[in-house]
């Protein structure tokens, strides 16, 4: 298949929408000699903060000569960003040659009745990236968990280190109402012996959960923030300076990811490091700090641009909505101009509850997905405030109009969807490289 036609595929497969278990996954894996099984890996789930945390760890390992496979998700830009070698992408080629051996062995296994139905969009690039890691045989994967943890397809593997982010409301149709449903979920990617960094402060329902899960199954637990006084955030210009502290060790970082909330991914990803110096041990502090500091993350309180100052975020619940809005009131210049744009399935009124108050002008956008939400659907279900509102579908011209509304002194946050900011990125060519830094 040319690039093209494998487009052409994954938009076909795209619609079957979401299918939950690991049956499919497991039979096409097994067919193709089972990949995953020929490297250890990091999987790392979680609600927020999951692919903050994957790039940091892959750039520290990177950093110390070891040879990383990283699979993410969503892309912004172009499918082949979700599966990496270090930072750098796949290639168009071998995503294509690849593909098409995929698909080949899919619709063997239809024809014989191992397989009841095609691989989802999800699975089929699960497996490409498992395929083209055993190919470039890397020495360790950090995968992501695309959505949930117990029967998301990443969860096939048997991993060194299960890393559990944040968890917070979002997917509700999916994982549950509760706090503690969804971090049952989550934990499912808990296994037995496998140690557990958990991200989550001690109380609440869904610590407790993870914490049992692991307990249950003799996986030693490591949870981020249980020692007292460990971590200390200092406000300062244009960021902030961490002090974080582990096993005796002081670790002071300011990463260039900017938010408040990027110091405690950067702690979740010190401590995951710390459960693999067991591995290497060769991982050392200065190389853990540097791997943090400069660790790139397109779509999170990205700036493309001053004057005004242009910043795009991927928020898209309540959780990643609170951090934009912090930032934007520490850290961007008003008058602030917002571009919103969403899901139609997503907590509309909590999210915008976050972000509408710190713009002075917002316009509410769309994106081409099926299930974006129009403007229209967006402004019923937002909270009424005294703002300045406009309504412009094509999210080009939501950015034009942003840009022509705000001074030079001003900032436009773009946010709402990693969705959004892909396709804004998509329509300004000056903002649409990819860097070498993980996007999705």
């Amino acid at each position: 298949m040319n690039y093209g036609q494998c487009q052409e595929y994954l938009q076909a497969i795209l619609v079957s929408g979401i299918k939950f278990g690991l049956r499919n996954v497991r039979t096409v894996l097994s067919a193709l000699g089972a990949p995953q099984g020929k490297y250890p890996a990091v999987l790392v789930g979680g609600t927020n903060g999951k692919g903050s945390v994957c790039a940091m760890l892959t750039n520290i390992l990177s950093l110390h000569g070891i040879r990383v496979g990283l699979y993410t998700s969503p892309h912004l830009i172009r499918v082949e960003e979700r599966i990496r070698i270090g930072e750098k992408p796949i290639s168009r080629g071998d995503f294509c040659r690849l593909l098409e051996r995929l698909k080949c062995v899919v619709e063997e296994l239809i024809r014989a009745g191992k397989l009841a139905s095609p691989l989802t969009y999800f699975e089929t690039l699960t497996c490409l990236a498992f395929l083209h890691f055993a190919r470039q045989r890397v020495d360790i994967t950090v995968l992501e968990v695309g959505m949930g943890g117990r029967l998301d397809a990443t969860n096939v593997v048997c991993p060194l280190v299960s890393v559990i982010t944040t968890v917070s409301k979002d997917h509700q149709e999916f994982l549950g109402r509760t706090l503690g449903r969804i971090a049952s979920e989550k934990a499912g990617i808990v296994k037995r012996g496998v140690p557990v960094v958990c991200g989550l402060v001690r109380e609440g329902a869904a610590y407790r959960v993870i914490r049992g899960r692991a307990r249950g199954l003799g996986a030693p637990f490591r949870g981020v923030f249980d020692e007292k006084d460990s971590y200390q955030a200092l406000k300062r210009s244009p960021g902030y300076l961490f002090m974080f502290r582990r096993q005796g060790q002081t670790y002071g970082y300011s990463p260039r990811l900017p938010g408040e909330h990027q110091g405690r991914n950067a702690a979740v990803a010190v401590v995951s490091a710390l459960e693999l110096s067991a591995r290497w041990k060769r991982l050392n502090t200065e190389t853990i700090v540097r791997g943090i500091n400069e660790a790139r993350w397109e779509g999170r309180l990205e700036a493309v641009s001053n004057r005004p100052l242009v910043v795009l975020d991927g928020a898209h619940n309540e959780e990643g909505a609170a951090a934009a809005s912090a930032y934007a009131r520490d850290f961007m210049p008003g008058p602030l101009t917002l571009v919103f744009g969403t899901m139609k399935d997503k907590d509309i009124e909590g999210v915008t509850q976050h972000l509408f108050p710190v713009a002075r002008t917002i316009i509410l956008t769309s994106f081409s997905y099926h299930r974006a939400a129009s403007p229209e659907k967006i402004f019923v279900e937002a909270p009424t405030l005294r703002k300045r509102i406009f309504l412009e579908p094509d999210p080009q011209k939501a950015v034009e109009w942003a840009l022509e509304l705000t001074p030079p002194q001003g900032s436009v946050l773009v946010t709402g969807s990693l969705f959004l900011v892909g396709e804004v990125k998509k329509h300004f060519p000056q903002w649409s490289r990819v860097t070498g830094s993980p996007a999705g």
